[in-house]
């Protein structure tokens, strides 16, 4: 399971990060669009060592080096850089919003987000027309794991797997949740129940 850092800071964020590593998070995406290269350091710098390897920078990837980070990120828009980053054994992902387009992605990446499969719980009016449940059916890439974002919280996350999504990613249902570490575990607990 993935869980994606609110793009703005929330209270004790690293607190309730290195707690959700201790509770069995696999990978943690810093998305910080408004980070300057200076704040995303500090950031990372805050994050216990052993926890590195598990992290996945969205931006300011020079820092992955620097860091000891091996998974970067790239959003659409930037798939182009792709290949030079790729030569550097590091570990991509990216975004998609159509099954299309996952389909054509070059088998270089480790996985996808596929979004919003359900309405978006952490951006207001953010939901796509199509049924991605349905698209799912013309999925032909099966060397690129598809992770399900968007909207996944508790009452969906067994839907979304059940339906061809490879695992799901979390950022609203855990950062909007008062207590998000609970949350996290129970999303976590649902998901692991789906793979036995």
């Amino acid at each position: 399971m993935i869980v994606i850092t609110n793009p703005s800071s929330i209270a004790n964020e690293i607190s309730i990060i290195d707690s959700l590593f201790e509770e069995g998070l696999s990978l943690l995406h810093i998305r910080k669009p408004d980070f300057s290269e200076l704040e995303m350091a500090l950031f990372i710098h805050q994050i216990k060592l052993r926890f590195r390897a598990n992290l996945v920078l969205h931006s300011h990837h020079e820092l992955a080096q620097d860091f000891g980070i091996n998974r970067i990120h790239f959003p659409e828009k930037q798939r182009k850089e792709v290949f030079e980053i790729a030569r550097e054994n590091k570990i991509i992902s990216t975004s998609v919003h159509s099954i299309e387009t996952f389909n054509a992605l070059h088998p270089n990446f480790e996985y996808a987000f596929l979004s919003p499969v359900f309405k978006s719980i952490s951006k207001e009016n953010y939901e796509s027309e199509t049924d991605f449940f349905e698209a799912l059916k013309s999925r032909i890439n099966f060397k690129t794991k598809l992770i399900a974002l968007g909207g996944m919280a508790s009452e969906n996350i067994q839907k979304a797997l059940e339906n061809g999504f490879d695992d799901i990613a979390l950022l609203g249902a855990v950062w909007n949740h008062q207590n998000p570490v609970n949350q996290f575990k129970l999303c976590q607990k649902i998901a692991h129940t789906y793979f036995l």
